[in-house]
């Protein structure tokens, strides 16, 4: 570096932009930041930004995104948001660059850069004053067992394992089919205590779009804990708030997506009501599909109206907390944010009109769950208590409002095609758990490893009783495809990997959250999970990508401290 760059070095290090790299409690210099490093980090930060949102817009509209060409773009899409993360992660970590996040990297517990804790401090001098805190035993070895970085940690790792696991069963290739000749072709050389596939071709399909899926969890994730300079500033004014109002901010970046979001969902849901109403039968009023080429049994861009509903019942609880904590920031002051409540209501409404049996069912027991449940955390809310009567009763009745419009437009839309389909509904039970006896012997002929990831469709013929018998694309059952496909090994890798996003939001740092909007983001993720048992939500990109969109948010939440 030359002598004329030395000062602007030294203002990036006095602003904390640039900092001695720590790495488990040493202090090793980082190599020399220079402005072209910055400038690539904030290039890459601002691309990364767009190529989200076009993401999210791109997966529903593209048809749901099933056929292979609208795959390949959702997974290049995520490609690149994979490559910006590397060169981001590469300037922080190689360089020391420092930029204002939410995550405090260079904070111990979650501080942002400016925060006095963000210094190296003499190790005498923490002990010294952590040992004026006295916390109780359990409190401080829970804390020291669910720490967000060891938490982040063991999510990387379960994600570089259950990629290589997709990996090592297409190296270890058992069989692969050809559709043209009918038939599989064996591979004696394969490791039989390795994970191995019995259709190497699709097997490669499903890694590259689980690598892509996996880039853009990542991405997004480390996306929206970036800070912007106004939030930087506005952190100390923030910290002077009491927790109550601390814990209903929402940063720009998370602010911006989830309003994508819900205005994305609720044209969506607009667009799959007028198509119905108008029953042509083409997608979007453009394409006739080859199956379900009537409008009773597609909805918008989607050609089963089961998938579309899977969709909206994930989104319309989160859109539903997205509107709780900006009311509960801005009240009635200002009324912008109460589009989010109509998104929510159009969306919660069409699963209903969408004559889904399961979809309906879900989409109303969560409404159920949600009603009592704002309603009466309302009453105990500090910010309850510091409203006004007239807004308190206002916000009970605007919710009142909002579940009883959602449920009066969907039954007065799709109730007339959902009674007689409800009145079926232990017959077409009792005809999928016969679909689901056919193929649990592929489960219990490979128990430990599974067929191998992406290979449901043709290794199943295999297993139909006769020529004649019925042979789903899909089982209808995730939990059990995915049991037959991954195997146990692969299922709880899969299982732990959830588990560790839930379990984030007890451990501190991050961005501090109400715990209404998290438990509304969990009734979504379980009503998927819900959904999953009984059809296949999960084998349809654009949900798996919003899916994967919530848990990267979920992450970053933390629960607010507690005030003694």
């Amino acid at each position: 570096m030359g002598l004329d760059e030395q000062p602007q070095m030294s203002d990036l290090r006095a602003t904390g932009r640039i900092a001695p790299v720590r790495r488990s409690g040493r202090v090793r210099k980082s190599r020399s930041l220079r402005p072209l490093d910055v400038q690539i980090y904030q290039a890459s930060e601002a691309l990364t930004e767009p190529l989200i949102y076009l993401m999210v817009l791109f997966g529903p509209w593209a048809f749901g995104t099933t056929q292979p060409w609208s795959i390949w773009g959702m997974t290049i899409a995520g490609y690149l948001l994979g490559g910006m993360l590397v060169v981001k992660l590469a300037i922080r970590s190689l360089k020391g660059y420092r930029p204002p996040r939410w995550d405090g990297e260079w904070g111990e517990e979650g501080e942002g850069i400016g925060h006095p804790k963000s210094e190296i401090r003499n190790p005498k001098e923490v002990r010294r004053q952590e040992s004026q805190v006295r916390k109780p035993r359990s409190e401080v070895r829970g804390r020291r067992l669910l720490t967000a970085s060891r938490l982040t940690a063991i999510l990387g790792w379960l994600t570089v394992a259950i990629l290589g696991y997709c990996l090592i069963s297409a190296l270890n290739a058992r069989a692969t089919y050809m559709p043209r000749a009918l038939r599989f072709v064996y591979y004696d050389r394969y490791i039989r205590w390795l994970p191995h596939s019995f259709d190497s071709s699709r097997t490669w399909f499903a890694f590259w779009s689980y690598l892509g899926l996996a880039f853009s969890f990542w991405a997004v994730r480390d996306w929206l804990l970036g800070k912007s300079a106004i939030e930087e500033r506005a952190e100390v004014q923030v910290k002077g708030r009491s927790s109550e109002t601390q814990a209903e901010f929402v940063p720009a970046r998370m602010r911006r997506l989830f309003w994508l979001l819900a205005i994305n969902g609720g044209l969506l849901g607009l667009e799959g009501i007028i198509q119905r109403i108008e029953g042509s039968g083409k997608l979007l009023f453009l394409v006739r599909p080859y199956i379900h080429k009537t409008a009773d049994t597609q909805f918008g861009p989607y050609a089963y109206y089961a998938n579309a509903s899977q969709y909206f019942n994930l989104l319309w609880p989160v859109c539903l907390g997205f509107w709780w904590v900006l009311h509960q920031s801005h009240g009635f002051k200002r009324n912008g944010h109460h589009v989010l409540l109509v998104c929510s209501a159009i969306m919660a409404a069409c699963p209903i009109i969408s004559t889904s049996r399961g979809g309906a069912l879900i989409s109303v027991g969560m409404l159920a769950l949600a009603a009592p449940f704002l309603l009466v955390t309302q009453y105990f809310s500090a910010a309850h208590r510091r409203q006004d009567r007239s807004t308190r009763t206002i916000t009970l009745g605007v919710l009142a409002l909002f579940f009883a419009g959602a449920l009066v437009l969907g039954f007065s839309l799709g109730w007339k095609a959902l009674k007689p389909r409800m009145a079926t509904i232990h017959e077409g039970h009792q005809r999928r758990e016969a679909m689901y006896d056919t193929f649990r012997p592929m489960a219990a002929d490979y128990p430990v490893f599974g067929t191998g990831p992406g290979t449901w469709l043709n290794v199943s013929q295999l297993y139909r009783t006769s020529l004649a018998a019925e042979w789903p694309a899909q089982l209808h059952n995730d939990w059990l495809e995915t049991r037959i496909t991954f195997g146990w090994v692969g299922s709880a890798l899969i299982a732990l990997a959830f588990t560790t996003v839930v379990l984030r939001w007890v451990a501190r740092g991050g961005i501090q959250c109400g715990g209404r909007f998290v438990l509304l983001m969990w009734l979504a993720l379980s009503g998927c999970l819900l959904h999953a048992r009984f059809d296949f939500p999960f084998q349809m990109h654009s949900i798996v990508f919003l899916f994967l969109v919530l848990c990267a948010t979920l992450f970053n939440l933390s629960r607010r401290p507690s005030v003694h």
